[in-house]
């Protein structure tokens, strides 16, 4: 019996796709990536500089007994397939594993899908290859990038400012929210008054006099034109034409993180993460399936299969009258990959049919993603736009309105768009041609200063800049708001005074590299790697050089930030403590360091006695800083909980009780215990 085996990255893609292929495959994960740079080597980089960028790889921490349970799989195996995602990092991670694993070139091949059906899977295999290594350099030279940015940046903002850490995107990201909010504090608001002529029907605005733009400025202005006018208006021209009005194309990864934000008030991490679980596999009452094709991407293509099938839904289900066409966004020319849109995997698993096996946000999300695709094959809707204009003593008056005279794919995404019928009387056939206002009105109005940036409206104009990548949008905005350098009010991002801070001390030395256009041309220079046309190890050099100069420029020329006082004296020395940021949060200590370095014993949180020693299991922070309970004497003791302990033994298994949330469970066992 020949054993394939066949490794993908999520647990519950492996399980989906096991049961699509025989009993001579089996299916593993890797859990996501498996190794990662070291922090070793100059500045703790974990990339040797001086020798071509070489990347010092390691073990992930807690990936050593997966790595060794794959090895124990390959030596089983007859030949491997690498099934990871099919983007660059998911080439990247492919690499990582036929590295790691030793697999030899004529055993193993790397095969990809665009969605996680039966029909795609087993159709990856007749098209199985080996690792694009443009793809894995393109991938790893970003990772490198940030690598030395992030490291580099963040050791200098730790040093200079109140800040934790600066990066190539998420800094750039920043600099547009903080000189938004420069454009607001400099907005001055203008004064201007309306003047609107109200009918039985409908309601027209004074634009013109004499055929020629007005504004009106103040009330005095506003009453002066009140008293030259009449109540009776003549219909100057009564102007129709037929629009078409077309669907979007179907979602790439930017364009649903907006409109999940916009229609559903999901910010880009949610939506990620609910879209993830679509394309990974759902149960259904017959079948395990992935429900979208991969949510990564920025291409808008749509497979002749998908097209084919649902021309004969629309079909069957609308009409041939509703049929359209396949869209297209000539606009995009710097598409990452080759792949297909955000789409459902078929189109007759309508959103209805799939609603009692999933939760209501991923149904939500589900509806939308479908209708999108199905509507950029829908004929256009068409519309009557009326123009009417009006006089009254040389001042003009325009009303407009919009009748859908074909609803096409307004049929089924009208939801989702802002489209609304404003129908005006028939104002042609109107004998007199003189129409009779019921009133008209004055309204004060002041010009409005631009607006903050939305999740939206963020990864929108990110997006139209070409800085950084959708797929990573999602990490930059958490960022972000993680770091504190934006708050979040009203859904618009505001930056607090750190992040102010931040953005100016790197404009002040690196305005020729932390900045939109420098961003973007990086991009592009990954783009042309991913294709072989660029030298990563040149790339990686030409930023380099520039790069380290305006580093050891900035640090003689920033001054140190001062550290801020307690207002209590060092009981060794007499001078002021202050706080200090540590590897692991603030602590107290010394500001005569190094010539004195007392630090502040912290106040610990006993919570109760250790259960194995003569300790106190206190409350702790891991090296991210995560709370959790161990015993004081570590590294003796070893004993520690994720969850608050009580004092309070597990009848099942005599195991000490925790606390999570509003439950109490056992530290070891299945027990919860009951209210």
């Amino acid at each position: 019996m020949i054993l394939k085996l066949v490794i993908v990255e999520s647990p519950s893609k492996s399980k989906t796709i096991e049961k699509y292929l025989g009993k001579d495959y089996e299916v593993l994960s890797s859990k996501g990536h498996i190794r990662d740079l070291s922090t070793k080597g100059k500045y703790g980089l974990g990339v040797d500089i001086e020798n071509d960028f070489k990347p010092d790889y390691i073990t992930i921490k807690g990936k050593s007994k997966l790595i060794n349970d794959l090895k124990k799989e390959v030596k089983k195996a007859d030949f491997v397939y690498l099934a990871t995602d099919p983007d660059r990092e998911g080439e990247a991670i492919s690499w990582h594993l036929f590295d790691t694993l030793k697999l030899k070139d004529e055993n193993y091949q790397r095969i990809v899908f665009n969605e996680i059906t039966k029909d795609a899977v087993i159709n990856s295999f007749k098209h199985a290859r080996k690792i694009d290594q443009d793809l894995v350099n393109s991938q790893e030279t970003r990772r490198i990038l940030d690598r030395i940015i992030g490291f580099r940046l963040s050791k200098l903002m730790q040093a200079k400012t109140d800040g934790t850490s600066a990066g190539r995107v998420q800094s750039v990201a920043l600099k547009l929210i903080v000189d938004k909010e420069r454009e607001i504090n400099k907005f001055n608001p203008e004064e201007y008054w309306t003047i609107t002529g109200v009918f039985k029907d409908f309601e027209a605005d004074l634009f013109n006099y004499n055929n020629k733009d007005i504004k009106i400025k103040n009330e005095a202005e506003a009453n002066e034109i009140l008293d030259k006018l009449g109540n009776t208006f003549k219909i100057v021209s009564v102007d129709k034409k037929n629009k078409n009005k077309k669907s979007n194309p179907p979602f790439i990864t930017s364009t649903l993180q907006r409109l999940a934000s916009n229609k559903l008030g999901f910010n880009a991490k949610k939506t990620m993460s609910l879209a993830q679980k679509l394309y990974e596999g759902i149960e259904l009452k017959d079948e395990t399936v992935g429900l979208i094709s991969y949510m990564r991407t920025d291409s808008v293509r749509l497979s002749d299969e998908f097209i084919k099938s649902t021309y004969g839904y629309i079909k069957d289900k609308f009409g041939e009258e509703y049929i359209g066409y396949v869209k297209s966004n000539k606009s995009m020319d710097n598409v990452q990959d080759a792949h297909e849109a955000i789409r459902p995997t078929s189109i007759n698993r309508t959103p209805e049919s799939v609603k009692p096996y999933l939760s209501n946000d991923e149904y939500k999300l589900y509806k939308m993603i479908y209708y999108r695709a199905l509507a950029s094959l829908m004929k256009d809707a068409t519309t009557i736009n009326t123009t009417v204009i009006l006089d009254n003593n040389n001042y003009q008056f325009k009303a407009t309105g919009q009748i859908i005279d074909f609803d096409g794919y307004l049929k089924v995404y009208s939801d989702y768009e802002d489209t609304k019928d404003k129908i005006l009387p028939p104002l042609e056939t109107y004998n007199s041609n003189v129409l009779v206002s019921n009133e008209i009105t004055k309204e004060q109005h002041f010009t409005n200063p631009p607006s903050r940036y939305t999740e939206a409206k963020l990864i929108e104009e990110m997006e139209k800049l070409g800085i950084g990548r959708p797929s990573t949008y999602a990490t930059t905005m958490e960022t972000l708001k993680q770091r504190n350098y934006v708050t979040i009010e009203d859904k618009k991002f505001i930056p607090t005074d750190i992040g102010i801070e931040i953005t100016d001390k790197l404009q002040e030395c690196f305005s020729h590299l932390i900045n939109v256009e420098y961003t973007a041309n990086m991009e592009n220079d990954l783009d042309k790697i991913a294709e072989g046309k660029e030298n990563w190890v040149k790339t990686l050099r030409d930023f380099y050089n520039d790069f380290e100069p305006a580093l050891k420029n900035a640090f003689d020329l920033l001054p140190k930030k001062e550290a801020t006082k307690t207002g209590e004296v060092c009981p060794e020395c007499g001078s002021d403590l202050v706080i200090r940021k540590g590897k692991y949060g603030e602590f107290t200590a010394c500001s005569n360091y190094p010539n004195c370095k007392y630090i502040k014993p912290s106040e610990v949180k006993e919570i109760i006695d250790c259960p194995n020693c003569d300790g106190k299991i206190i409350e702790k922070k891991s090296k991210k800083g995560k709370v959790f309970y161990g015993c004081n004497n570590f590294p003796k003791c070893k004993t520690a909980f994720w969850d608050m302990p009580i004092n309070e033994k597990c009848p099942k298994c005599n195991s000490l009780l925790t606390i999570k949330g509003k439950k109490i469970k056992c530290s070891s066992c299945d027990y919860v215990k009951e209210d």
